[in-house]
């Protein structure tokens, strides 16, 4: 692509109509721009149009454009080609700096991002300059390009507070130390300076304050691997200066906005976390400045208003305070009964309360209110910090904190006994209050694994939790309702089964609720009910159990799917899975009617995919479907395909990438049941999965090759016969996979299913270029991966067609090339084979080898005739070879490089383990023992001598175990 205006106006119409609402306009955009952004200079297009389009939506367009291709493309993958051209690299290293510094903030922030992904993967080797050409922009004292390097800085230096340790870690952070912390360093005292100059300048402090807090958090991230000399010799600066800044109050910055936090809540939020930091990791260094920070923030907490704005900061300071109780040397300033009552009723309880701003978020922000409550992403919620606070606290005073919390929670509770309409709130802190007290140790798996003693959790649910489950009127309090569902919830573990027995048919009932927090809750909990499990490793609540109940949990459960919100609620649609799987075959009357609903909801999904766990959990309800009930009837399979095919046909039709590698896994799934034929529908779209366009995602490639392996055994004779055209391409695609280190045991996969079920004269024509392709690939890059697959498929080879065969066609393809393979590959790797039915395949193929190839027998193949016995008794007997040599490095699947749709294995279409050698042979070490003596009675004395003069004497004791357990000899 030219840089012309032609091309630049034609890229500014496609980028307007991917702004469109209408999908008709919208999709062909993202298509065209899909397809041309493999082109040299489309980066350099973007660029240039952000920079100098006359419309600000085309260059914020333009800026989010170039960030995701950024994303996509950028990092080098091994095995795959380039994405981005050299010139365009370089180009756009060389401008990208100075455009992001250039560009107004919206673009800036986009141009942000991009820098910190190429800095990614390029800094420092590929990009040594970028650093200092950063720092130099300090000097400049214009704060818009000072900001947007702090802001480049922080993206790019963020990822070392989640890093793991590792020299290259270090030797990278040790380098941006030498570069930034001096001048980073000069920067913040210059700020803070200007801060008091412009003390009654409003603009200018808000530049400023914007930098101090971008400042506060480099420091944190420079700060977080482990404590640098240079900041250890600085503490003094940044430290007092910290302080000064926590207990500053200038009113020109105090917003009247109740909900948005301001710039001086930010920049404190971000030193109480610096704090916390040197609190716990530095605490030594760190003693001197303690005394005073606890005091500050204190302080800040105790004159802090309730207002959302001042949530991060409250947040942050308690979870300083909760980082200091529970280190032993500053167990003192604790210890004090008036201390821990001060703190009980000053910071727990008011931060404990439910604000009307959580109640608005409860009805009209349900969905962020549930990922805050129930995914423990309200780290900044000032809840889940006062609750951090108590179990920090109970580490060394459980007795006293747990005395002063009984008395606040019977006050709590007495005040809404007096009049439960008005003082419901008072309830709901105190059930949190219980939850925070009793709970020491949680798991995902489990809820809560480890309680407070002094808390009895049976009595309190009785006593308190009970009358709200039982309530008839299941949208009166919501509120509550949905603390006692999760009550219930979290302490599954520790509460009997009789009384969890007795909250399933009132969880189901709740399933109705208006509320959609309530609603969502119910499901959840009875999903993870459903996972428990019981003594004799099932699960703990029996189908018989639900019996009385499943009708009216699997009705409530699809009803719930229809109430104002929930439309895709993948709370709910996992708990139709896990109750799918829980009830197995009491599941089969209602599928008739629930497929329906399923494949109705399919369809409205698919035509824009939005929430992927929902999604994900609808393909396993139906792979569920299909399983339990071809189980019993696998005739009913017609059915299911009568319900789902038109839908699949529609998401393949309109390339619905999210969801093809489920539509291939439920696909697999269905065909795998028929008995051995393929329906017409099938072998219709068989041409369409061999489309090189669905080969290039990443994602697809293991659904698609289990596809094919099922249309291979189900009709390898009917594709040699209708569709022999196509076998060109089958190989074609095996051709693509064998190439890529990550997808070659892939193509493996393919290649067995070919040579195992189609009728050998169909590829009779194409064996030979097989073998081509795979020793090219051996001599190109040879990885133990790949020599595991190479083993296992020449042994296929050989069962299937012979060892004769195998033979000759290693020597058609260079004389003696049998006798090479046999001793550089076989012999020496086939101890790293794994898998039993891997390794029964190389024993059964290495023994027909030894035993059905005469060139083994009179031919200069013969010396390795005991060698190759050898290797195999070993494979029999020694453990195996994991080792993998030091230079080798695979490449994950999943790294493929950005967003793409990666494989998400479907749990529920699982497929069995197949074996292609099947009952013919039981144990292979018998199969061997018979070999041995049919061919010692073919040629008597031969195979004794062999063994007597090559065979080392362990060896030998194994092998006659064998022949002795096959009651045979050797003659």
């Amino acid at each position: 692509m030219e840089l012309n205006d032609a091309n630049l106006q034609t890229l500014t119409e496609f980028l307007r109509k991917t702004l469109d609402p209408d999908p008709t306009v919208r999709r062909p955009a993202e298509k065209f721009l899909e397809s041309v952004e493999g082109n040299q200079n489309y980066p350099l297009f973007l660029l240039t149009l952000l920079e100098k389009c006359q419309d600000n939506v085309i260059r914020v367009c333009a800026a989010v454009t170039f960030k995701n291709y950024i994303k996509r493309n950028w990092r080098i993958v091994e095995d795959e080609p380039n994405k981005v051209s050299d010139p365009d690299r370089t180009a756009i290293k060389a401008n990208i700096i100075n455009l992001m510094l250039s560009s107004p903030e919206q673009i800036q922030k986009q141009l942000s991002d991009a820098i910190s992904i190429i800095g990614r993967e390029d800094f420092p080797q590929k990009w040594p300059d970028l650093l200092t050409e950063m720092v130099t922009r300090f000097r400049s004292g214009d704060f818009h390009i000072i900001n947007g390097v702090l802001r480049t800085a922080h993206s790019l230096f963020k990822r070392y507070r989640h890093e793991f340790k590792s020299n290259e870690l270090w030797s990278e952070i040790k380098l941006v130390l030498d570069t930034f912390a001096l001048p980073l360093t000069e920067l913040f005292k210059a700020t803070i300076e200007l801060c008091q100059t412009h003390a009654t300048d409003v603009n200018a402090l808000k530049v400023l304050f914007s930098s101090l807090t971008l400042i506060s958090k480099l420091f944190y991230s420079l700060n977080f691997q482990d404590l640098p000399e240079f900041f250890e010799d600085n503490m003094e600066t940044w430290m007092t200066n910290f302080h000064g800044l926590l207990t500053l109050d200038n009113k020109l910055l105090q917003t009247d906005d109740e909900e948005e936090a301001g710039l001086l809540e930010l920049l404190k939020s971000q030193i109480c976390d610096n704090a916390a930091l040197y609190a716990q990791k530095y605490d030594e260094e760190f003693q001197p400045y303690l005394p005073r920070f606890v005091t500050a923030i204190w302080n800040l907490l105790v004159s802090t208003g309730q207002e959302v704005k001042y949530d991060l900061l409250v947040s942050n300071a308690i979870q300083f305070l909760a980082s200091v109780c529970e280190r032993p040397h500053y167990k003192h300033l604790f210890e004090d009964q008036n201390t821990l009552t001060s703190i009980c009723e000053k910071v727990i309880v008011p931060n404990m309360e439910f604000r009307s701003a959580d109640e608005e978020a409860f009805e009209d922000n349900s969905e962020e209110y549930i990922r805050r409550d129930l995914e423990g992403s309200d780290i900044d919620t000032r809840r889940r910090a006062a609750c951090d606070l108590v179990r920090g606290l109970c580490k060394f005073f459980e007795g006293p904190v747990t005395a002063i919390f009984s008395g606040y929670v019977n006050s709590m509770l007495g005040e809404y006994a007096k009049n439960p309409g008005e003082n419901w709130k008072h309830k709901d802190a105190a059930i949190y209050l219980v939850t925070s007290l009793a709970s020491k140790a949680q798991t995902q798996k489990h809820g809560i694994t480890q309680a407070n003693e002094l808390v009895n959790l049976n009595e309190f649910f009785v006593n308190h939790i009970l009358s709200d489950l039982k309530s008839p009127n299941v949208n009166e309090f919501p509120v509550l309702k949905a603390d006692a569902i999760k009550y219930v919830m979290i302490f599954r573990s520790q509460l009997p089964k009789e009384q969890l027995l007795q909250a399933v048919p009132l969880l189901i009932s709740h399933l109705q609720a208006e509320s959609t927090v309530e609603h969502t809750y119910a499901a959840h909990a009875l999903e993870r009910l459903f996972t428990m499990r019981g003594s004799s490793n099932t699960t703990l609540i029996t189908p018989a159990e639900m019996a009385p109940f499943t009708e009216q949990l699997l009705n409530n459960l699809f009803k719930a799917l229809a109430l104002p919100g929930s439309a895709e609620n993948e709370y709910i649609m996992k708990a139709i899975m896990r109750s799918f799987s829980l009830l197995q075959e009491a599941i089969v009357p209602y599928i008739p009617t629930l497929i329906g609903q399923l494949t109705h909801k399919l369809l409205l999904v698919s035509k824009n995919p939005s929430k992927p766990h929902f999604n994900h959990y609808l393909f396993e309800s139906l792979c569920l479907s299909v399983r339990i009930t071809c189980k019993s009837n696998p005739t009913t399979v017609s059915s299911f395909e009568e319900a789902l095919f038109p839908v699949f046909t529609e998401i393949l039709q309109n390339d619905v990438q999210e969801f093809l590698p489920y539509v291939f896994q439920v696909m697999s799934l269905l065909l795998e049941i028929h008995s051995n034929s393929i329906p017409s529908s099938y072998m219709a779209l068989f041409p369409h999965l061999l489309q090189p366009v669905l080969w290039e995602r990443t994602g697809n490639i293991p659904p698609l090759v289990r596809l094919l392996q099922a249309y291979l055994q189900k009709g390898g004779v009917s594709i040699a016969g209708s569709a022999a055209d196509k076998i060109p391409g089958l190989l074609g695609v095996f051709q693509k996979l064998i190439a890529s280190k990550a997808n070659d045991h892939q193509g493996f996969y393919l290649l067995n299913s070919i040579v195992e079920h189609m009728p050998p004269e169909s590829i009779t024509q194409y064996r030979k270029q097989i073998f081509i392709l795979l020793f090219q690939r051996l001599q190109s890059s040879k990885t133990t991966k790949f020599i595991k697959s190479f083993l296992v498929f020449i042994n296929l080879y050989c069962v299937k067609y012979g060892a004769i065969a195998l033979q000759e066609i290693f020597d058609s393809i260079q004389p003696k090339m049998f006798g090479m393979v046999l001793e550089k590959i076989i012999i020496p790797e086939v101890q790293k084979v794994s898998g039993p039915v891997e390794k029964k395949i190389c024993a059964v193929g290495i023994t027909k080898v030894l035993t059905e190839c005469p060139a083994m027998m009179d031919t200069e193949y013969t010396k390795l005739w005991t060698p190759l016995l050898q290797a195999l008794i070993g494979l029999f007997e020694l453990p195996e070879d994991d080792s993998i040599p030091d230079d080798e490095h695979f490449i994950d699947i999943e790294d493929a490089p950005g967003y793409q749709t990666a494989f998400s294995q479907l749990a529920f279409a699982g497929k069995k383990e197949h074996d292609p050698i099947g009952d013919a042979v039981g144990n292979p070490k018998i199969l061997l023992a018979q070999s041995l003596h049919k061919l010692s009675t073919a040629c008597p004395g031969r195979v004794p001598s062999m063994l007597s003069t090559s065979l080392n004497a362990e060896a030998l004791q194994f092998l006659q175990g064998y022949l002795q357990a096959a009651t045979v000899q050797l003659v």
